[in-house]
């Protein structure tokens, strides 16, 4: 990871989070204009993405940072509903960065604490010709903040809606994974795992991650069967089985 890319905390990328990873299905437009804006995003309108769940949203924004730290710009990537406990002073020090990316706004600005850091944040990234990108689970007009100066500045940034993708999407996007860790992973197989499992690209992925341990330690190949196996053995808890780690 370019060292440019500025993490909050024990906040990482996800290492497959890129835009090459990402399966775009409808949304190829809006990714290829994304990714021409990480490289140079001084200046940039504000972009506010929304989808649910399954959509990519997070993918999107850790791609965004990726790109960006890639091609020398200092990026921020805030995942606001893993960090709320932590309290609005998490987004201090971020405001020179060239981009800032803020995950799951919605789960914060109804609190004015959180709004007025926000509302202060937004300000001075624009000021300093930063590009702010943000991302709700719902459309903007359902979107409840504690502060009407707030309202006001999110409104003036382009709305971007994200897509979730369907089978062959998904399919698309479990093969390409599959390939990038060196696995063999059969139609029927993949097909298995989308229709038993949650029908989003990350839960999916981290699936993946448990099988490919899991068909190493084994040496086997990813049968059905063998697939089977493997998750009936993880404990209803969610917690991976002895020896494998799930990665999310």
């Amino acid at each position: 990871m370019n060292p440019r890319a500025q993490l909050a905390l024990p906040v990482r990328l996800r290492d497959h989070a890129s835009f090459a990873s990402f399966e775009a299905g409808d949304d190829a437009g809006l990714v290829a204009q994304l990714a021409s804006q990480a490289v140079t995003p001084r200046g940039a309108q504000p972009c506010w993405l929304w989808g649910g769940p399954g959509s990519g949203r997070s993918h999107l924004l850790q791609a965004i940072c990726a790109a960006a730290g890639a091609s020398g710009h200092a990026a921020t990537y805030l995942p606001l509903a893993e960090l709320e406990q932590l309290g609005p002073g998490v987004l201090e020090g971020h405001e020179r960065s060239a981009v800032v990316c803020l995950d799951d706004l919605d789960q914060v600005v109804a609190h004015r604490a959180w709004a007025v850091a926000v509302f202060g944040l937004y300000n001075t990234v624009r000021e300093v010709g930063g590009w702010l990108v943000f991302v709700t689970g719902s459309a903007p007009s359902a979107l409840v903040t504690a502060l009407p100066d707030l309202d006001s500045r999110l409104a003036a940034a382009a709305v971007h809606r994200v897509h979730a993708l369907g089978e062959e999407g998904l399919l698309r996007a479990l093969e390409a994974r599959a390939h990038r860790l060196g696995l063999q992973l059969p139609e029927d197989t993949a097909r298995w795992l989308i229709h038993r499992m949650p029908r989003d690209a990350t839960s999916l992925f981290a699936v993946l991650d448990l099988l490919d341990q899991a068909a190493l330690e084994a040496q086997r190949r990813l049968s059905v069967p063998f697939v089977r196996e493997v998750l009936a053995s993880v404990p209803r808890d969610g917690s991976p089985p002895s020896g494998a780690r799930l990665q999310t």
